[in-house]
């Protein structure tokens, strides 16, 4: 199943490309699912139909689909709750009651990534739209599986498990009780779950689509979410540039704005894959507002990866270079950490943490530069750790 998620700075009309692109892909006969995590429903807003969070139909090919977060939070909390009963007695606890339960903040997102695993898992779709919130919370929600399931297999490693035997024994030396076992199976769930969801999101029919209004705002979000999702691996398949302007006009200062922003799609153009969708006057509403945008269609090709070669310069330069393309980066935003066998890669408010390949874990860093997009770190062979040669 081809998966597309679609983001963009907040206010670019993001919501608005979703449904237009989820309902011109439904027309030409693809079954077709659209996912929103808006807690209001602006999806339905724009298709002239109401979603909740349940699948419903919203015409032939097209499916809706806005989940609950505030249901599946309180089923979670007193699941945990039920299986925590002995720790929580022991502390005194009080129990929450379901009805008492409001989500916190980020719930919403936890409940798109679980629909959008059940989504991607399910034989009931061909394409699978997600309308993300705004990029900068899209990118933190895309990286959060992998960041947690790092923090799982730090905090509770599965080799621990074949210690289990012995916390009864260890429980009545230390005085306390030791982990129970449901606590590594609960992790292991979750290890599973969040798996999962990995695995769509990195999958190579698994694109983003950007939606924004061009002009100095705009390019600033896209250079970062460009950068961003490069960092992630994620590509970038075509970048909508929405709401604009007519060239040809008698207005001084909607010429003025609209001059700006065909500088701005100049830029883009050398890039990206840019779709202009012209401003309409007035907010698309309903299926005949959304036909009538000029989205791009949904191409059944699968994209090429985004890669990080690793090339050998040792013949030559006594050294290995690992390129990351960051497309957008800038010198003065990056940073690197060398932590172990992972690398520490820091592009402006984004961070993510990589393990090295093994030949480059028997290396130490020796030095790195941003050129033409791309960050290339030097590693020299540690002699202690080096294969040597006769």
């Amino acid at each position: 199943m081809r998966t597309i998620l679609i983001t963009g700075p907040g206010g670019s009309g993001r919501t608005t490309v979703a449904a237009a692109t989820a309902l011109k892909a439904a027309r030409d006969g693809t079954r077709t699912l659209v996912l929103s995590a808006d807690r209001t429903d602006t999806l339905g807003a724009a298709l002239g139909v109401r979603t909740g969070p349940a699948p419903a139909e919203a015409g032939d090919n097209l499916t809706t689909w806005r989940p609950d977060a505030t249901e599946r939070f309180r089923a979670d909390l007193t699941a945990f709750q039920d299986r925590a009963t002995t720790a929580l007695d022991l502390l005194g606890a009080n129990r929450l009651d379901a009805e008492e339960v409001t989500p916190l903040p980020g719930a919403e997102e936890l409940a798109l990534l679980r629909a959008l695993r059940d989504a991607a898992t399910s034989d009931t779709y061909d394409l699978l739209v997600v309308d993300l919130p705004p990029a900068p919370q899209a990118l933190a929600l895309l990286s959060l599986p992998e960041e947690l399931r790092r923090y799982l297999r730090r905090l509770l490693p599965a080799e621990r498990q074949a210690a289990r035997a012995l916390r009864p024994v260890l429980g009545r030396l230390a005085g306390v009780p030791m982990p129970a076992e449901w606590l590594y199976e609960t992790a292991a769930r979750w290890d599973l779950e969040l798996a999962a969801v990995e695995a769509v999101v990195e999958d190579r029919a698994t694109t983003v689509r950007l939606v924004a209004e061009p002009g100095p705002a705009g390019a600033d979000a896209v250079r970062a979410a460009g950068t961003a999702l490069a960092l992630r691996g994620i590509s970038v398949d075509a970048l909508v540039a929405n709401r604009v302007l007519p060239g040809a006009t008698n207005d001084t200062w909607l010429a003025a704005l609209a001059a700006q922003q065909r500088k701005g799609l100049d830029e883009w153009q050398e890039a990206y894959d840019v779709h202009e969708v012209p401003h309409r006057g007035h907010d698309p509403r309903g299926t005949d507002d959304l036909a009538a945008l000029p989205v791009p269609g949904v191409v059944n090709r699968t994209p090429p990866p985004v890669e990080w070669p690793l090339e050998d310069r040792l013949a030559d330069e006594g050294v290995l270079v690992w390129r990351i393309p960051l497309p957008g980066a800038i010198r003065e935003e990056l940073d690197l950490i060398r932590r172990g066998d992972e690398l520490v890669v820091t592009a402006g408010q984004f961070r993510r943490i990589v393990p090295l390949p093994s030949a480059l874990r028997r290396c130490t860093v020796d030095g790195a530069a941003l050129r033409e997009g791309e960050l290339r770190i030097r590693f020299a062979p540690d002699p202690g750790l080096w294969p040597r040669t006769r």
